[in-house]
């Protein structure tokens, strides 16, 4: 899952830049305490600009810094197909509840192509039955993609939610750029190789 367009506040200063890659427009927020929101793309550049900024309505456009701009690089080859650990990526999530925290850490060790369900994330924070509470959790994480939760799926290894624009075809085109291997019951062909992403791959 993915942030929903609600609203953050924060007491200090907030940037954001837009960056192109292979799914569009996306765009970054950081504050000197580290990077506090990623905006995958909308429809255009100026409803991506628009949500970004509804969630972040103190944000000021600017040139990203050194450290951000590795943080972008990291993202734009990730979406790219390259493998790429964005663990090195500080995050600014200070204003998330202390259980959100916990989820996004475990959620942040999950390496590309690999996946866990909610029920195992909160089997690692220490209590199964919190699955519902990591999916909550996971559908209000700020940071996606650096806070992988497209990478946890459903039981039985069913794609689960994902609240990011585009809804579960965009969680499961980023799994199919990742390489993301069915679980469970479902065994074959890929999981997500019926999205026209994973189609173009096929035909190269």
């Amino acid at each position: 899952m993915a942030a929903r367009a609600r609203r953050i506040s924060y007491s200090y200063m907030m940037n954001f830049a837009l960056f192109e890659t292979a799914i569009g427009r996306c765009g970054i927020v950081w504050s000197e305490h580290g990077i506090a929101g990623v905006q995958l793309p909308e429809r255009g550049e100026t409803a991506t600009r628009n949500r970004l900024l509804r969630r972040f309505p103190a944000a000021r456009e600017h040139a990203p810094p050194a450290e951000v701009r590795r943080a972008i690089d990291d993202i734009v080859a990730l979406l790219g197909g390259e493998r790429r650990d964005l663990n090195h990526v500080t995050i600014d999530i200070g204003a998330a509840p202390e259980f959100h925290r916990r989820v996004y850490e475990v959620a942040r060790r999950i390496p590309a192509s690999a996946t866990l369900s909610y029920g195992e994330v909160a089997e690692r924070l220490g209590d199964r039955n919190l699955a519902r509470d990591v999916a909550e959790a996971l559908s209000q994480n700020p940071c996606p993609i650096i806070v992988p939760c497209h990478r946890v799926l459903a039981a039985g290894g069913k794609p689960g939610g994902f609240s990011a624009p585009g809804g579960v075809a965009t969680k499961l085109q980023l799994l199919t750029i990742e390489g993301a291997q069915p679980q469970g019951p479902m065994q074959g062909p890929m999981l997500f190789d019926r999205l026209p992403l994973a189609a173009a791959k096929q035909q190269r």
